[in-house]
């Protein structure tokens, strides 16, 4: 059964933007350093912290709190399998509250842009 879905879409452009002006404040604020190490490992990094910035924004939705309650940016993390199929953890709170529900995600990127999309399964 189907508890919540959430898709955001973000440009490219403005997470690199971000990142320009605020740097290390903003990515340990939203990201874990497994992904701040996965993203800075890839040859277009700001590509890669948009693909999970959107994918953290779309699980705030489909959890249908937004970022209120057990919502903390960080225990959320995205990672990829070696086959590139993206996936989410979570931690803290959010990992209590979604306990053995399935998490599942699906991100897509043009040149200009990232979409996530996830769906949270009983």
């Amino acid at each position: 059964m189907i508890q919540g879905i959430g898709v955001d879409i973000i440009e490219i452009d403005r997470i690199r933007d971000v990142i320009d002006r605020h740097g290390d404040n903003f990515l340990q604020k939203i990201f874990t350093e497994t992904e701040i190490n996965y993203c800075r490992s890839r040859k277009i990094s700001h590509q890669h912290f948009a693909a999970r910035f959107a994918a953290k924004e779309a699980f705030g939705k489909a959890l249908a709190t937004g970022w209120r309650g057990e919502f903390n940016w960080k225990d959320i993390e995205v990672s990829n399998n070696e086959l590139g199929q993206p996936s989410i953890t979570l931690y803290g709170k959010l990992a209590e509250k979604i306990g053995k529900d399935r998490v599942l995600i699906s991100m897509s990127h043009s040149d200009n842009s990232v979409v996530a999309f996830v769906v949270i399964e009983k």
